[in-house]
């Protein structure tokens, strides 16, 4: 016979979602402000959201292309602007989401603890298809042995994200009727 769950219980678990949800928003903020996008920085290989530079072997040097010689090389302007606009929505989504949170917790409000959930599921899709849609494009110079720390960044976001996403099916909000509303936060 199963009986409530003790509050410390639920108030761990809580925490734990919002450490998960901080741990998002770090990882994120590394990978895309930090580390400028790059999914790959190497010696001889920059490839990232703002940057595509390849190595030339004939002035040995890195040599950066734009957009003329990016559609060229077979980067579609409206697939890189998709990539980038899913990449760095997500980072925005996943920067809503705790407030609502904190709100579903401290007034047992189901509605927000949805909202919250709706943020980080938006915001998984919105990272797992434009870091899809991005790699698409570039996977000819890029390899699995070369992704760089950005890219671990944002593929470790993305698993914390839906590790978040069920963690927060299995165990959703339940209202108290017994406390005030005070004594809940």
């Amino acid at each position: 016979m199963a009986g409530p769950r003790p509050r410390w219980r639920d108030q761990l678990l809580f925490m734990s979602i919002i450490v998960l949800v901080i741990v998002v928003i770090c990882l994120m903020f590394y990978a895309l402000l930090w580390e400028a996008g790059n999914l790959t920085d190497l010696p001889n290989l920059r490839i990232g959201f703002y940057n595509f530079c390849l190595w030339n072997e004939d002035t040995s040097t890195l040599q950066c292309h734009q957009f003329p010689e990016l559609e060229a090389l077979g980067v579609p302007r409206v697939g890189l602007g998709l990539a980038r606009l899913g990449v760095y929505g997500s980072l925005v989504l996943t920067l809503f989401a705790p407030q609502p949170l904190l709100l579903a917790q401290c007034n047992s409000d189901e509605r927000a603890w949805r909202l919250a959930v709706g943020f980080l599921a938006v915001s998984s899709v919105l990272l797992a298809g434009g870091l899809g849609l991005f790699l698409s494009y570039v996977w000819k110079w890029v390899r699995l042995s070369l992704p760089g720390p950005g890219f671990l960044a944002l593929g470790s976001a993305q698993a914390l994200l839906i590790l978040l996403l069920i963690a927060m099916a299995v165990f959703p909000l339940r209202a108290e009727r017994a406390e005030s509303k005070l004594e809940s936060c």
